[in-house]
């Protein structure tokens, strides 16, 4: 199984040989930290050396050394939950005392919306993957299960893997249950906690007949809470570290209309009309171009600073054109913003940090209550949402409308709790 090239420093200057040696840019991290607090991906030697000093104490590196890996820009990020019974003291080929074959079973598979590098506690993720081939879905399953027999796994397994270029890069293996366990159980219509807990204490998952679950031709959309509003003057971008406060999620057998659920449960009324600003860093603008596209069909009115607005107005795309903040004319986006004349804010950073035009435009839309999309693959999914939105064919259903045996469980039973979806 492959993994991101990667090392242990143990000091400053083996920080920075790691680096030269693994490439840049790399994701930094020290040890013993949950949630990747202190975690930061650094595109240079000047930005590592940076981080060093202020996030770390040289001092202790000999106890808690800082872990450097090669950062997979534009990856696809996935995770796995898996339930498997093996002898945690038997090795991976030990048999059980009752007799029962030792399994490892996939609970979920679930696709990230943004790309990795987003702590995956502050992703969008959806049930079953909706871009994934069928093939690279096999292959993450079949690793899952290696790792678990390896490991010796005897319950619940959370797995982060990346994919690029069709390749299938480990990240991270915990052998325990994830956050993402009950999303599973109310995506898959099983209690998977409930089944780890009897598999802890000694039951197969035969005798539990326990199975993994087809894709049951609907879609499951986790969307994250985040508490920005809360906190003022704190930026909204996010990173590796991970700052959701909840999660929630939506349930459709179309995928866009999944989205606009899971957009609604988190608190996020997306626009059906109104202005849109678009502002995005030159390496995203290009991405941009199908997201513009698609808005200014659905009848918004795209307001841009002079770059994007030249890039649209290229490919056929009209927009109105803003003066940056930092021009001094006036209106500018901080005007319409107060003024409440924008609905909706799509806005990628650049290195810069948080005083610039862009970090205060997003500060202003914070305080305003405007909603922000800070990714490319947020934005596009947006812009799907917002289309169901449009066309106006959903409805709202209970859980046991999608797994029937749920309504028949007797309370405290292995269902998972009931949500309205």
């Amino acid at each position: 199984l492959k993994q991101p090239d990667n090392g242990i420093a143990y000091s400053l200057e083996e920080a920075v040989g790691i680096a030269d040696r693994v490439g840049y840019p790399v994701l930094v991290r020290p040890s013993y930290v949950l949630g990747g607090r202190g975690m930061e991906t650094c595109f240079d030697e000047a930005a590592l050396r940076r981080y060093m000093r202020a996030a770390v104490d040289v001092s202790e590196l000999a106890n808690a050394p800082i872990l450097i890996d090669r950062f997979l820009s534009e990856a696809v990020e996935v995770d796995i939950d898996v339930i498997a019974d093996f002898p945690s003291d038997g090795g991976p080929d030990a048999v059980r005392l009752d007799g029962d074959e030792p399994r490892a079973l996939i609970c979920g598979v679930m696709e990230h919306t943004e790309e990795a590098g987003i702590h995956s506690g502050d992703s969008m993720c959806t049930i079953p993957p909706f871009a994934l081939p069928d093939s690279i879905q096999e292959a993450i399953k079949e690793q899952a299960r290696r790792l678990a027999r390896r490991l010796g796994v005897r319950g619940l397994m959370n797995v982060q893997m990346a994919v690029k270029d069709e390749e299938i890069n480990i990240l991270e293996v915990n052998p325990r249950a994830s956050r993402t366990v009950p999303f599973v159980s109310k995506a898959k219509g099983v209690s998977w906690a409930r089944l780890a807990a009897k598999v802890m204490m000694g039951a197969s998952l035969t005798e539990l007949d326990a199975h993994e679950v087809p894709d049951s031709g609907f879609y499951a959309v986790k969307e994250v809470v985040l508490p920005f509003d809360r906190f003022p003057g704190v930026d909204v971008i996010l990173g590796p570290e991970m700052r959701s406060t909840g999660e929630v999620m939506g349930m459709h057998r179309a995928l866009p209309v999944a989205l606009a659920k899971a957009q609604m449960g988190a608190g996020v009324m997306l626009p059906t009309e109104g202005n849109i600003f678009l502002s995005v860093n030159r390496e995203d603008r290009p991405k941009c171009i199908d997201i513009a596209r698609m808005l200014a069909s659905m009848g918004f009115t795209i307001l841009s600073t002079r770059g994007m607005h030249d890039l649209l107005l290229s490919h056929g795309i009209n927009t109105v054109m803003l003066p940056k903040i930092s021009e001094g004319a006036r209106p500018n986006v901080q005007d319409k913003i107060a003024n409440g004349e924008i609905c909706l804010i799509i806005n990628t950073a650049t290195r810069q940090g948080a005083d610039t035009d862009e970090g205060r435009i997003r500060g202003l839309a914070v305080r305003s209550s405007v909603p922000i999309i800070t990714t490319t693959n947020g934005a596009r999914a947006a812009v799907q949402a917002i289309a169901a939105l449009k066309a106006g064919a959903w409805s709202v259903a209970a859980i046991q409308d999608y797994f029937p045996h749920l309504a028949r469980e007797p309370v405290g039973g292995g269902a998972p709790a009931g949500v309205t979806v």
